[in-house]
Order: structure tokens, then sequence, then C-alpha cells
């Protein structure tokens, strides 16, 4: 095929490929590169059947390029005007490329195709267009969380639909435009909690003093006929260090380490007979410096000899069913001895306080040897980590495991009632 008269010097010679793979150079009897600078393609290859010039593209058609005659496509890079890359297919043959990812709607593209001819001279091609507006304005917003900030290397990342999404094809555009990046790099996988919620965490804690930052691809994205993504504020949060408290609840002791070293052992009372604590691992919601504690919160009759309303400080809660990890002056006694608490882990003042200081939003709080039930996965705090990573893939809806989450049931009753 003709193109642009250059031209070209031929010789046998060593091509020297720069470590970057971008350049080529060569050697010839006129000291001129082997490879020309790469022509205009512009007659050479066509967008979407060459749509009129101006016309803004229907962003729920895919994106497609073909080549004419003997050319043919090398490579195509197609993003908006926000950094976000089109994925695509290019044919074994290179006469078509086509996206596999939607289109966002109203945004601004520039395509940039590379081609080659019969005799192996580049070519390049860059068509820009525009989107149309959305046909529906209902927009699915996406609220992370927790908010920016450092926490514990246990910390999931989670994110609060405005709008359920119940079609696994529908969650699988949602949850494709989620993305986490973490500096070290981990794997780790959504997790979809409700048809509203999903929570992210790695196969592992978090590495320690590692830097995550969560955002949304979503905004312009068609996800049914009447739902279109809309704008999410991105989060970036840090890790520390990796702060993990052990409570043996047989041995009622409870052991706090750093980094997998051992700093404190703490004689605790955990919960007695009916009141027992919950086995499995947990992650600190919150701290406070003082929490108004009633027996009432926990179905105890204001009535009853077994009913209590106290001022409790130094409280670092782990479910919001009312568990925490707090000073109990009045059962020193029984510290390191029996089991007597309403299921919170108790201490004395002194360590309490020296554990408030030390503990974190994000951090593991671990119980063993409770006669409890086991931690809930999800709805009354963070057990997302009682889930083996098995389990936990097959509710990614880009995965053929069905996505799953708290009963009905289980809603109802782990409603947050106790402070």
């Amino acid at each position: 095929m003709n193109h642009t008269p250059r031209t070209r010097t031929v010789v046998s010679c060593t091509l020297l490929v720069t470590a970057l793979g971008a350049g080529l150079t060569a050697c010839g009897s006129d000291g001129n590169a082997l490879a020309d600078k790469p022509y205009d393609a512009a007659d050479l290859v066509s967008l979407n059947g060459d749509s009129d010039e101006g016309k803004r593209v229907d962003p729920d058609k895919p994106l497609e390029i073909t080549a004419n005659g003997d050319d043919r496509i090398t490579d195509v890079t197609a993003q908006d005007s926000t950094g976000r890359y089109v994925a695509g297919e290019l044919s074994a043959d290179g006469s078509r490329w086509h996206s596999t990812a939607p289109l966002a709607a109203n945004a601004h593209y520039t395509v940039t195709v590379s081609t080659e001819d019969d005799d192996g001279a580049p070519g390049r091609k860059v068509f820009t267009f525009d989107t149309s507006r959305p046909t529906s304005r209902k927009r699915l917003t996406v609220t992370f969380g927790p908010k920016s900030g450092q926490y514990g290397v246990g910390q999931p990342i989670t994110a609060e639909l405005d709008q359920a999404v119940k079609d696994k094809a529908q969650r699988a555009i949602v949850e494709r435009a989620l993305r986490v990046d973490s500096t070290p790099a981990v794997q780790g996988s959504w997790y979809w909690v409700s048809d509203k919620e999903l929570h992210y965490r790695p196969q592992e804690y978090w590495p320690t003093h590692a830097t995550v930052t969560v955002h949304s691809n979503l905004d312009g994205i068609r996800i049914s006929d009447r739902l279109w993504g809309g704008p999410s504020k991105p989060v970036r949060i840090t890790t520390g260090d990796r702060i993990e408290a052990l409570t043996d609840a047989a041995a009622h002791e409870l052991t706090f380490y750093k980094n997998g070293d051992v700093v404190k052992r703490i004689p605790v009372t955990t919960g007695r007979p009916g009141y027992d604590t919950r086995n499995g691992i947990k992650v600190v919601l919150e701290k406070a410096y003082v929490v108004r504690m009633r027996g009432t919160t926990i179905g105890i009759s204001a009535s009853s000899s077994d009913s209590y309303d106290l001022n409790v400080y130094y409280s670092t809660r782990v479910t919001w069913s009312g568990e925490y990890v707090h000073a109990a002056p009045w059962s020193v006694g029984s510290q390191g001895y029996a089991n007597v608490s309403h299921g919170c882990t108790g201490m004395s003042t002194a360590n309490a306080q020296w554990f408030f200081a030390n503990i974190h939003q994000g951090d593991i709080v671990r119980v063993v040897n409770s006669r409890g039930h086991q931690m809930e996965d999800f709805g009354n705090g963070f057990g997302d980590w009682n889930v083996d990573w098995k389990k936990w893939s097959k509710g990614s809806a880009l995965t053929n495991g069905k996505p799953t989450g708290p009963t009905e049931t289980d809603t109802v009753r782990l409603q947050p009632t106790a402070l």
C-alpha cells in the first residue's frame, strides 16, 4: 500500500534496544536510523465506521477501530480526561480492536492507534471524541470508609452504595470500578456483604506502614438502563505497627504484641457464664475515655440484682453490641483468676490506661478459649478476618462464587443498642 513518500535505507546490522524498550537504533552506511518517524495513518484506520466529526459517541456502544487494506493495528491506548483507561482486545491479525469495558458518559476521550504496513513501517493516528450524556438522571454514589487517616493493620475498607445492586452482572460493573491500591502491593478482594455494602481486605493483614488509596471509576459508567455511576470522594489511609491483643479467656490473660513481639501480659476477666465473651478476631472500632454502660442495653432489667449503670473509663470498643476492653477496678480480685464480667474484657485501671494509650482504631483484638459463640462476620463490627480467604474470594462479583452476607435475622439482632 502506498503512503506519503519517505526515504528508507535498509542495511544489515545489530539492533540495540534501550532498557525501556522504546527506542531502536542501528548502524548504517549513511548513519540514518532504520526506523522512520511514524507516518500519519489517518486514511488507514477508522473509528466506529468513521462516525460524523464532532458528533457525540454513544457510551452504550463498544469502541471499535479497524485497519484498512494490508496495514495492521499494533497497539491502541484509549483514555478519558480523568485518566481512566479503556480495556480492549486486538484481533490476532491486527485488523480490528474493540473495547471490552464500558465507556463513561459525558466524557472526553483520546485514542492513540499505532499501525504497521507490510514493510514494517510504523504509522500513528490520534482520535478524540466526546461521549453523550446519560439518558437517565439516576446516579449510584459510593461512600468509602474509614475516613482518611492512620489505622491498624486490621482495618477493612468499606464501600456503602446509596442504592441496592442485586444483579451479579451489575455488581461486577460496580466492583470493577472500585479501585484499591496499596504500597507495598498486596493481594486483596471485595466482598459483597449486602446489596448496598462491600468490604475489602487483603488475604492477610495489611503490611505495616503501608499507604492504601481507594477511589471509584464509576462516574459516568452505565450500570443498568436506569442507573449510572456518580462521583465519589476518594480515601487515603496509612497503617502503623502491627498491634495484636490476644486474650486467652481460660487463662484469664491478655498478651499484647507489637510487630510479633510480646510487649506486655495483663491479667483480665472476661464474660461469665450466660454472658460469655465472643471468640475470634475483632477490630478496634473506636475509643472513649469514659462510656456510660447500663445493663438495660443488653436486656437486663433495671430491677434485677444483676443490673448495673456505671461510668467506665479507658474504654476500647470492639463490637457494636457493646463489647469493650476497659478498666474494671471493681473486679481486680478476679482478674487473672476468674471470668465475672457481662462480656467485656476487664482489667485494672492502670493496665487499662496503658492499653488505651497503645491500642488504635483498626488494631486486632482476638479472643480464644471462651465458651462464647464466634464473632459475627458482619453487622456487629468487623469480623471480616474470621472469614477464610477461599470463602472471602467467592464473595466477589468477579468470581463464580455467590455473594453472601448476614441474614435478615442477624441484621435485626445486631442493631447497635449498647454504649
